[in-house]
């Protein structure tokens, strides 16, 4: 018994040592592999950091970097270095001028990669909102600082750049380079916003015929009744041609086809289409247009503050930096497509480009600011004078008439860029009526 007990013993004295040692490598073990962890852990969040800060710098360099228009972006810090330095209104309102160009361009952009994210149908509601925001900034600005006429004209001289100058030099460029074919777009399309632009023109019109003819119920009230009850209708239009672009009829405003060569151009237009995929994601697309929108807004007051300073300074009439100038910042970018588009012989993206965004701005972007003024307790009306609102008639009338064949070609470009040019010496000697003589 003794010596099992000593056998015993000893396997016990042998086995402690041992026990003691495993326990000590797990700890050892342990403490290792949390260590691992920790290592892990750390290295795996400054590497989310690091590819966050990459990814965010990315996309600074694709929005405000990449784009070659970006080189103008400096002038809007100048414009308010000078407007604070040296007060020169001339210079600030130019340098204002220059430095919306970008934005504008680039809000369209922001746009464009968040309607990949939204679908057809909101991506189409995205585009009427913000595809003219920058006129629309302009424009609410202004209103709160009563200068209506500033409103009425900048958006009068938006869509009369659009369809004389923006149309009319996308159809010259296209047409020299293309002069061997005769140039086809779709028809009805072109007929739907035909019809869009004179519904606009009738809302502007009577507004001034029943002012100038002084037959109104209540003078001064009737007027601004009809054009609030006038604008409503029009919004109601639009978002009905919207309802019907998008949803009822998508087939009928395809690219129109000539023949088996068109419509193999047309299934590559479409591959290509296809595989076109948004370069910024979802949240910075928002946030690019919350921030460009801001610097917009900001640089839009210097711009609208120093329009009767760059007037004098310059001698120039204000009618004519309203409606001549004054596009310049909405339609740069707009111009630059529009032409390249022609180039490439998708004339449909031409005029959807050009006459779209007329529609836009005359069924939309104005009823919408008569909308907001009356919220805003500014007698903002469709009443643009008659010599704004005979400019806008005579102008939807001559594209219209350019437009019905389906066809393009350098003349009838090079007619609309000589059209556009008779407006722009027309508003050169015009000179906005008083108040007296309204």
């Amino acid at each position: 018994m003794g010596a099992v007990e000593e056998k015993i013993d000893l396997e016990s004295d042998e086995e402690i040592p041992l026990s003691l040692s495993q326990t000590r490598s797990k700890a050892h073990t342990f403490d290792f592999e949390a260590s691992c962890i920790g290592s892990h852990t750390k290295l795996s969040t400054s590497w989310c950091f690091k590819q966050l800060r990459i990814r965010h710098l990315r996309s600074v360099y694709i929005v405000l970097i990449k784009a070659k228009i970006s080189i103008l972006l400096p002038f809007g810090p100048l414009a308010i270095l000078l407007h604070y330095l040296t007060g020169k209104d001339g210079w600030v309102f130019l340098f204002s001028l220059l430095g919306i160009i970008p934005l504008a361009e680039r809000l369209g952009y922001a746009t464009e990669q968040l309607a990949f994210y939204t679908g057809p149908t909101v991506g189409g509601l995205l585009n009427a909102t913000f595809g003219n925001a920058t006129e629309m900034i302009i424009s609410i600005y202004a209103l709160k600082k009563g200068m209506i006429r500033v409103v009425q004209q900048s958006l009068l001289g938006s869509v009369l750049s659009n369809m004389l100058l923006v149309l009319g030099c996308a159809f010259f460029t296209g047409g020299i380079i293309h002069h061997k074919k005769l140039q086809r777009f779709n028809e009805a399309a072109v007929l739907v916003n035909s019809g869009l632009l004179l519904m606009a023109v009738m809302g502007i019109l009577f507004p001034a015929v029943l002012h100038f003819t002084r037959t109104e119920v209540h003078f001064g009230k009737s007027e601004l009744a009809l054009s609030r009850f006038s604008s409503c209708i029009m919004l109601v239009a639009y978002a009905s041609y919207l309802f019907f672009q998008l949803r009822t009829q998508q087939n009928l405003y395809g690219p129109v086809a000539e023949g088996p060569f068109e419509e193999e151009r047309n299934i590559i237009t479409e591959d290509s289409d296809e595989e076109e995929a948004p370069v910024i994601t979802q949240w910075e697309a928002i946030g690019w247009l919350a921030v460009l929108t801001l610097w917009v807004s900001v640089l839009s007051g210097y711009l609208v503050d120093d329009i009767q300073g760059a007037s004098d300074s310059w001698n120039l009439p204000v009618a004519f930096i309203n409606v001549i100038l004054l596009p310049i910042v909405g339609n740069a970018a707009e111009h630059a497509s529009a032409i390249m588009f022609a180039m490439k012989d998708k004339l449909d993206i031409t005029l959807g480009v050009a006459i779209g965004s007329s529609t836009q701005i005359s069924m939309f972007v104005i009823p919408f600011c008569v909308v907001v003024g009356w919220f805003m307790g500014t007698p903002m009306d469709l009443n643009f004078q008659l010599f704004e609102t005979a400019t806008l008639f005579i102008t939807v009338l001559v594209v219209a008439f350019m437009l019905q064949e389906g066809t393009s070609n350098y003349f009838k470009g090079l007619m609309l860029i000589l059209s556009y040019l008779i407006v722009a010496a027309s508003f050169f000697v015009h000179a906005n009526p008083t108040t007296d003589d309204a």
